[in-house]
């Protein structure tokens, strides 16, 4: 072996090939070498080391074999096998390898990038992936920390509206600008810098995660905590390179990962291979990863302002923030006035909007996250419209921390500690059953399940995305505002608070033998078509406006009410 390698290294002028026939289980005697059966052989017996040792022409006497346990042998303290071993561990700084990490807290942002968020954006239509662009382009002008942010874009960073941070911040090149790029006459063009902030690398998400390590781990690494902010398709992140976040949580990596465009309905138009409906199951196997799946600009202000905290505060841990964000334009409110509502974001759930106290009919709670958010609203004023139905809308900003801290919970009540998980003292004496919603797959929601002590229903997008529009695809997955509010009648139906009757009790099975009426991908019938056409006995909605629930005109008001307080 030797040869081969000396001459390979001093050949010149032509590529050089080594083929090394290897003999597997080599030295291990005849009964091991070349043996299939080796594999499931874990032990040498005695004659078989006698042979080893032979071989290897080990100084062990045969006095040491005589009983059942193989010796161990030391060449001595003064051999030149020990020698080197000890000015080798002495050279690495001793024979205990110790982590010393010697960075320093980074200072708290200013509020003012924070206050754009939890204020709102009026009547214009923002989608949650350009609410966090917005935040972190102007949490990198911040006199303390702005330098520090490391912004990772695998693809092209357009498809995130970046392109604002490229006359500001540019886009790293160790060359600098070489060429003229395609979009050099548009103000936001394609700026490359030697000193550029924004790292964009092509269409390489292992490259990508490869770089945000490295500045997640230069904490520990150069004493020099950076904040990387890695964006990305969510489709692409933990499902391609799930093995790297592994290894990140392993490195005690932190920083902000961000799964863009997320959801299974939200991105229809590029094939089911950009459906992202499970991404949240993948993360909530990674304990290093915090998830949060947020509906509201507001809601990404407060969980990005405590992850700093829990990252790069006085205490900090070791973590990676998981948001996904949505490419769906939403009108986005200003954080309501409710007690306690941060703590209910950073912790997983807030009672959102309560039912109006003028319905008098049965009760429920509608659980959401992410864009669902929006549909449980157009939900809950059918269900008050039409069916006198009052449901309460709670936004869950994190299915996977309610998991995580009711595990806890029961962890430290087996030990005697009086406890009570977060999500079971939020929704304890909440009246009627409880409907979770989501984007993703039915498993995602259904992780607090156990600690639900009403009926507890899920509904999500499983199976493959559909190319189509928004609306369509969400009907198809029973997803549909009308779809909600059915399943909610069912499940009052099922708990006994409403009786079936010919309004509400055959309303699926109406739907299933209508004619002209439209299958689901799953071969069921779409409840969505029962609610929605008055022919088929069932009122139509009254009283309804397309504009988002959140932001009534004088002219067109809801029914429901603002936020009340939540109850101690």
């Amino acid at each position: 072996m030797y040869a081969a390698y000396r001459a390979a290294v001093d050949h010149r002028g032509a590529p050089t090939v080594i083929l090394a026939q290897t003999v597997k289980g080599y030295t291990l005697g005849p009964t091991f070498e070349s043996r299939n059966a080796n594999h499931q052989m874990k032990k040498l017996t005695m004659p078989q080391f006698r042979e080893l040792r032979d071989l290897l022409e080990l100084p062990i006497p045969d006095s040491a074999l005589a009983g059942d346990e193989v010796p161990f042998w030391h060449p001595g303290d003064d051999s030149p096998e020990v020698r080197y071993l000890r000015e080798r561990r002495a050279a690495l700084g001793g024979p205990v390898p110790a982590r010393r990490v010697i960075a320093k807290p980074l200072p708290e942002p200013s509020a003012k990038p924070f206050e754009v968020l939890l204020k709102g954006f009026g009547n214009q239509e923002v989608a949650t992936t350009m609410a966090l662009v917005r935040l972190v382009k102007d949490l990198m002008r911040d006199g303390g920390t702005g330098a520090r942010w490391v912004p990772i874009v695998p693809d092209e960073a357009r498809t995130f509206g970046m392109e604002s941070m490229f006359p500001t911040a540019g886009i790293y090149s160790p060359l600098g600008q070489t060429y003229d790029p395609v979009d050099a006459g548009q103000l936001l063009h394609y700026k490359e810098s030697e000193t550029g902030q924004v790292l964009i690398e092509g269409i390489t998400e292992a490259g990508s995660v490869a770089e945000f390590t490295a500045a997640a781990t230069s904490y520990a690494t150069h004493g020099e905590p950076m904040i990387p902010f890695y964006i990305f398709y969510a489709m692409f992140g933990f499902q391609r390179t799930g093995d790297q976040f592994w290894a990140l949580a392993d490195q005690m990596g932190r920083g902000f990962v961000v799964g863009g465009t997320a959801g299974r309905t939200t991105m229809t138009g590029e094939g089911l291979q950009h459906g992202d409906g499970h991404s949240h199951l993948l993360a909530a196997t990674n304990p290093a990863a915090v998830s949060y799946d947020p509906a509201f600009a507001f809601e990404i202000a407060v969980i990005v302002r405590d992850g700093l905290r829990r990252m790069f505060g006085e205490r900090p841990e070791n973590v990676f923030y998981y948001l996904t964000v949505y490419n769906e334009p939403k009108r986005q409110p200003p954080m309501p006035a409710l007690p306690g509502i941060e703590e209910g974001i950073v912790r997983g759930m807030y009672r959102l909007r309560p039912g109006a106290p003028a319905v008098s009919g049965p009760r429920l709670q509608l659980l959401a996250s992410g864009t669902a958010v929006h549909w449980a609203l157009r939900a809950q004023e059918l269900l008050a419209a039409d069916w006198n139905v009052r449901a309460d809308v709670w936004s869950v900003t994190s299915w996977t921390e309610l998991r995580r801290d009711a595990m806890d919970t029961d962890t430290a009540r087996m030990q005697g500690e009086k406890r009570v998980p977060f999500v079971a003292e939020a929704l304890s004496g909440a009246p009627g059953p409880v409907l979770a919603v989501s984007d993703w797959m039915r498993q995602v929601p259904d992780q607090i399940s156990q600690w639900v002590e009403q009926d507890y229903y899920s509904l999500g997008a499983d199976g493959f995305g559909l190319s189509d529009t928004r609306e369509d695809v969400r009907r198809v997955f029973g997803l549909a505002p009308e779809s909600i509010a059915v399943t909610a009648l069912d499940r009052l139906v099922r708990t006994g608070q409403l009786a079936p009757g010919p309004s509400i009790g055959p309303v699926a099975a109406t739907a299933c033998t209508t004619e002209g009426v439209e299958r689901r991908h799953d071969g069921f019938c779409d409840p969505a078509d029962a609610h929605r056409t008055p022919d088929r006995g069932h009122p139509a909605p009254t009283g309804t406006t397309d504009q988002d629930p959140l932001f009534p005109s004088e002219a067109h008001p809801v029914i429901v009410p603002p936020p009340a307080a939540r109850p101690a």
